[in-house]
């Protein structure tokens, strides 16, 4: 069942590589594409991939629950958990809130929700990358 999480992981980890660290980024240089028009595809994309990640880390928490593996899986899996957790409840409602005031045109200051939000962003991945190598070596 390790084998089965760590192929989760993996999973869970590319899609937030790929969304996090080269959508999110290059759709802004994209020609055309204006401040509001990003903010509007990049929360369609990062709801859509929260839910996913909701999903594979039940799906992960699951397959981890029922195989036998020792401590540092079930830390790094907590890690990953609890970043997610306060990315979804306590980083993102701000930064909702920012881009609702931009979509309805106001002028607003960067925001230090966006920083918290990529450095967790960063520290989940490492936790994801730990959690797919400490899996796939459990399962031998």
């Amino acid at each position: 069942m390790s084998d089965f999480a760590g192929g989760l992981t993996c999973l869970w980890l590319g899609m937030v590589l790929a969304i996090s660290f080269l959508e999110a980024p290059l759709k802004f240089r994209a020609p055309g594409v204006t401040v509001p028009i990003g903010l509007g595809i990049g929360r369609l994309v990062f709801r859509a991939l929260n839910g996913a990640e909701v999903v594979l880390a039940v799906l992960v928490a699951a397959a981890i629950a029922v195989a036998d593996v020792r401590w540092p899986v079930y830390l790094c899996g907590g890690i990953t958990a609890l970043v997610l957790i306060v990315q979804l409840a306590v980083v993102r409602p701000p930064l909702n809130r920012r881009s609702e005031r931009v979509l309805a045109g106001e002028d607003v200051p960067r925001s230090r929700a966006h920083v918290a939000y990529i450095v967790l962003e960063v520290v989940k991945v490492l936790a994801l990358l730990t959690l797919a190598g400490l899996l796939l070596a459990a399962a031998g």
